[in-house]
């Protein structure tokens, strides 16, 4: 009879209250989804939504072929763009390097007090994003390039913060007691122990973030912060198309070539 009980059994691949769950979960998700849905487009103007295609064709016949003759314009602007990416990748990575050896479970003076008010700027410029940092210090610094360098290094802060301090806490404990079994004095177990192994992730995650700004520079010019965005913003405000696409294919470039030499350059450090 045990065996006959045995050989009726079927395997399910989950029980039918773990299905119902399961089920239930998923009418939750559509239902929200579509709530979310009606509530993004109560106001959305379907007649342009349908005439979509032809007004993106219209544009796409307006913007060729490029005013390649524009390019002796874009020079200048292009040149700030990078000096405004490389400063603030310089200065971001310069004011997050100590924040993040005090964000640092191993590496924290004190756990109460240096290390979350470490954590909170960190998290801070990561949840303001540049173009936000740009628009406020255009209003207090007036435009220019130092609103612009400042944005992307306050930006920077919480990128190479947050990916420094968790290289940190991940550094060898050997190595760190070997030092400490000799004697030496915090300063030096840093030195010795902790600095050497993250030096070459620090390299890396300096290099990535400039390419990452290379990339946020480029718009920053849309709210005053100076760069070739500036010129973006003025083709765009005439409705001058052929300039726009020639700023659009200098800009590709540029990102093209700053991920180049970012790849080239991690892979020589790391």
């Amino acid at each position: 009879m045990s065996d006959a009980l045995t050989h009726d059994r079927i395997w399910r691949h989950r029980t039918p209250r773990a299905q119902l769950v399961l089920w239930l979960f998923w009418l939750i998700v559509v239902a929200l989804f579509i709530y979310c849905w009606n509530v993004m487009t109560a106001r959305t103007m379907w007649v342009f939504v349908h005439d979509a295609p032809q007004a993106a064709q219209d544009l796409g016949s307006r913007m060729l072929p490029p005013r390649w003759d524009y390019m002796s314009r874009l020079w200048k602007p292009l040149w700030d763009t990078i000096n405004i990416a490389t400063l603030g990748t310089l200065l971001g990575v310069v004011m997050a390097a100590p924040l993040a050896f005090l964000a640092a479970q191993n590496t924290t003076p004190s756990r109460l007090i240096a290390r979350p008010c470490a954590l909170f700027l960190i998290v801070a410029s990561r949840s303001i994003n540049s173009l936000i940092w740009a628009l406020l210090l255009v209003s207090i610094l007036g435009p220019g390039l130092l609103a612009g360098i400042l944005a992307i290094a306050f930006r920077s802060i919480g990128f190479v913060g947050k990916l420094l301090y968790e290289a940190i806490e991940e550094t060898d404990i050997k190595q760190v007691e070997a030092v400490t079994a000799t004697g030496a004095s915090q300063a030096q177990v840093l030195n010795y122990a902790i600095i050497p192994q993250v030096l070459p992730t620090f390299y890396g995650i300096s290099v990535f973030r400039w390419d990452i700004n290379i990339r946020e520079s480029a718009i920053l010019g849309l709210v005053g912060a100076g760069g070739i965005g500036t010129q973006l913003q003025a083709s765009l405000n005439v409705l001058a198309w052929p300039q726009v696409t020639m700023i659009i294919l200098v800009i590709l470039a540029t990102v093209v070539i700053s991920e180049w030499i970012s790849a080239r350059v991690r892979h020589a450090l790391i």
